[in-house]
């Protein structure tokens, strides 16, 4: 082979090796971003795909799957039936993890793990609670010296799944936070002042003395943030672990559509949920390639069954049987034009 030959054959070998790759772009929750982060990482080494994924919250991960500007969108609160309706076709919600909410709290010199109930949780955010010594906090934490501190909620600025877990979860312990506030990403704080992203409410409450926030479990412990155990509906207190939060899930029925609410469980930590990404049934309708969705499709399949390995190290919990079944039957029915993908 003369020295030119060989010179476009190396040149063949590489159009040939990487003419499979495919950049795909996602958007949403800030929820599983470390999950995901490691899972995409890994998945390019597989793959050659390239995946960009922007953590920008939940409200903004259903804006854009809706305006078709990415593959997937992602959330950790289900989109409702009406934001359904708005699509150019059917939204699918593939389960890939769950995670739990924790209240983070910064009490210098409180050394002890803190207990709560919904009812607690609830009216400090209804500003009704309004220092740590308050008798309906210091009652459930006997032998625990609590300071005269004010309280300094800290809530999220921007649309998020976090938020959504924790207001239906207020909601399904409260008829007051339930009947003034409600559910839904965002929504009308009676108090308390934002940050944005789990990022920017852990970093609130990390340097706030006196502070309460929500987060979820790994950003509560990459910061180092003191969070509380939650009192279920069986009346345990019960800290968040990737073994509780699968309690949680494991007592529940998981729909067809995969969209459930896990809060307030009998079982298990009382504050969880799964994280679902979004993606068009028909990817035609998702203004996607024939090449993008045969990509997406085969990284999902993956995400839900050998990419679930990197969510217990991360502190999330896997999915359970009844959910990835579901899982890789939905993301089987993702077609194209019609069409079966491979």
């Amino acid at each position: 082979m003369t020295a030119m030959k060989k010179i476009l054959a190396l040149g063949l070998t590489a159009v040939t090796s990487t003419a499979f790759a495919v950049n795909l772009t996602g958007a949403g929750a800030t929820f599983p971003y470390p999950l995901y982060s490691k899972m995409f990482n890994e998945w390019n080494k597989i793959s050659s795909d390239d995946v960009n994924y922007q953590s920008i919250g939940s409200g903004g991960g259903q804006r854009q799957i809706l305006e078709r500007t990415v593959d997937f969108g992602a959330t950790d609160g289900p989109m409702n039936d009406e934001d359904l309706k708005k699509a150019s076709g059917k939204i699918l919600h593939i389960p890939i993890t769950l995670g739990a909410v924790v209240p983070t709290y910064n009490l210098p010199g409180v050394n002890t793990q803190l207990k709560f109930t919904g009812k607690v949780l609830a009216d400090i955010y209804l500003g009704k609670i309004r220092t740590w010594n308050d008798p309906a906090i210091t009652k459930l934490n006997a032998g625990v010296t609590l300071p005269p501190l004010p309280i300094t909620v800290v809530r999220r600025s921007d649309g998020s799944g976090t938020t959504f877990v924790w207001v239906d979860y207020l909601s399904s312990v409260s008829s007051e936070w339930k009947s003034k506030v409600g559910t839904a990403t965002t929504v009308q704080w009676p108090v308390g002042i934002g940050g944005k992203g789990n990022e920017g409410v852990a970093g609130i409450v990390k340097s706030t003395p006196g502070a309460i926030g929500y987060n979820e479990l790994v950003y509560a412990l990459q910061n180092k943030i003191a969070y509380g155990a939650v009192q279920n509906k069986a009346g345990q207190f019960v800290v968040a672990s990737p073994k509780t939060v699968t309690e949680a899930a494991g007592s529940k029925v998981v729909p067809a559509d995969t969209r459930v609410s896990l809060v307030n469980s009998a079982k298990g930590y009382p504050i969880s949920s799964f994280t679902w990404v979004l993606v068009y049934a028909d990817q035609k309708y998702g203004n996607r390639t024939e090449a993008q969705a045969s990509a997406l499709k085969k990284m999902l399949g993956w995400m839900v069954t050998d990419g679930q390995k990197y969510a217990e190290p991360l502190d999330y919990a896997g999915l359970p049987g009844n959910a990835a079944t579901r899982a890789k039957a939905i993301i089987a029915s993702i077609t194209y034009d019609g069409k079966a993908l491979k």
